[in-house]
């Protein structure tokens, strides 16, 4: 698929769901949040329709975000139901890696190839203020188990103020290089103000070769994070919410108002 900018367009990632077992300053406030109701989540089924129909339009990488995609009632089985669709190149998730402990060998198993993990320090009191309820203690232990499951490679998304010159920053790339993990600084972003910068380690944020739709937990198909445009899958159908989403594609980020971190995974 090729957009009007003549974008190719072969990379979707999907939120499986809006809730989330941190409350992490940048993302949601300590209160907690509204959340979808279950009626409106899409089901697997329907998750995994929508993933072949972009496979056979040219997508080959498939990304599972949240929310906290571990916290999914019987994800393990969407990870093998997309698993076995053919087509798929990369196929990984974004996690905050609390459970990967519990999960990483089923989810290797399933078929997925690797994960991304969020760290933004290696300072267990600073870790549990940004997450206002997180354990480092349980990430350190899902790194080991993604190591040891072969969901390589292994990258650390860790959220900077200013720059990865940042002593925690600092740290965290200390962790990375002593362990043999990759990692991505990602500058905290905000969707009202349209606050984005490119990814220091990655390609996200680069709007001249943005290669990516989103696709939520409610349906919406999403041609950019910094955009209000949804096209909803049961109220369209796919075909027709993908159309329109290649089609309506903006040439660069801009705002969102309707939208929130936690509900389409970043």
């Amino acid at each position: 698929m090729y957009d009007r900018f003549n974008r190719k367009i072969n990379y979707l990632r999907i939120s499986v769901t809006d809730r989330c077992n941190l409350r992490c300053v940048y993302c949601m406030p300590a209160e907690g949040v509204e959340l979808m109701q279950h009626k409106d989540i899409l089901r697997f089924e329907e998750i995994v329709e929508v993933v072949k129909y972009a496979v056979s339009q040219g997508v080959d990488k498939i990304r599972i975000t949240g929310g906290e995609p571990l916290v999914k009632k019987g994800i393990v089985d969407l990870i093998r139901m997309i698993a076995e669709i053919d087509g798929i190149k990369d196929f990984g998730m974004t996690t905050n890696g609390i459970f990967l402990d519990k999960y990483a060998q089923q989810l290797a198993d399933a078929g997925l190839h690797r994960v991304n993990i969020s760290l933004d320090t290696i300072n267990p009191e600073k870790y549990r203020k940004i997450t206002r309820t997180g354990d480092i203690t349980q990430v350190f232990k899902g790194i080991e188990a993604a190591k040891k499951a072969g969901l390589n490679p292994i990258k650390i998304n860790c959220v900077v103020q200013k720059s990865f010159d940042e002593p925690d920053a600092r740290d965290v790339a200390e962790l990375c290089k002593n362990n043999n993990l990759q990692i991505r600084y990602i500058n905290e972003m905000n969707l009202e103000t349209g606050s984005f910068s490119v990814v220091n380690g990655g390609i996200g944020g680069n709007c001249s070769i943005c290669n990516r739709l989103r696709l939520t937990a409610n349906g919406d198909i999403m041609p950019c994070l910094f955009s209000d445009l949804r096209f909803n899958v049961r109220e369209l159908g796919i075909e027709k919410a993908f159309k329109f989403a290649i089609g309506e594609k903006p040439k660069s980020g801009h705002v969102a108002k309707k939208s929130q971190f936690y509900s389409i995974g970043g």
